[in-house]
């Protein structure tokens, strides 16, 4: 199996995106992305509820269209136990809590701002990610 993950073009210009985002969504709303907080906020506050939701919108919006102009399919598999989903997304948000924020918000917006919480959260869960991979692949 000859799988090909090095592509700079294409991570360049994605990287370039997302740090545009985060800069625009900086300037109209005073605040840094990250999406457990974008989403909290949507949900619990009324301040930018609209802007919050938009975005929102785009993170789902996004990969559709990218499918149809782009002639890929994206190609996800989720398991298909509803209740290792539901565990899965209470420690994803039990995470976000205690570290103060989510992968998106320290690892963009935290580490652009030479946050020390943000650098060492951001290597603690890639070294975490990185260890799973590994354990899994001898699994």
């Amino acid at each position: 199996m000859n799988i090909v993950n090095f592509t700079p073009v294409t991570a360049t210009l994605g990287g370039i995106l997302i740090g545009f985002a985060v800069v625009v969504f900086f300037l109209f709303n005073g605040r840094l992305v990250g999406i457990s907080g974008i989403a909290a906020n949507a949900l619990t506050n009324k301040d930018n509820k609209f802007d919050n939701i938009l975005f929102l919108l785009g993170l789902v919006i996004g990969p559709i269209l990218y499918s149809l102009f782009a002639n890929n399919e994206i190609k996800i598999t989720i398991s298909n136990s509803f209740i290792l989903l539901i565990i899965a997304g209470l420690l994803v948000g039990i995470g976000t809590r205690i570290s103060g924020g989510c992968t998106s918000g320290h690892g963009i917006s935290g580490c652009g701002r030479f946050s020390l919480r943000s650098i060492v959260a951001t290597v603690t869960f890639m070294i975490v990610g990185i260890l799973t991979v590994l354990v899994k692949s001898f699994i």
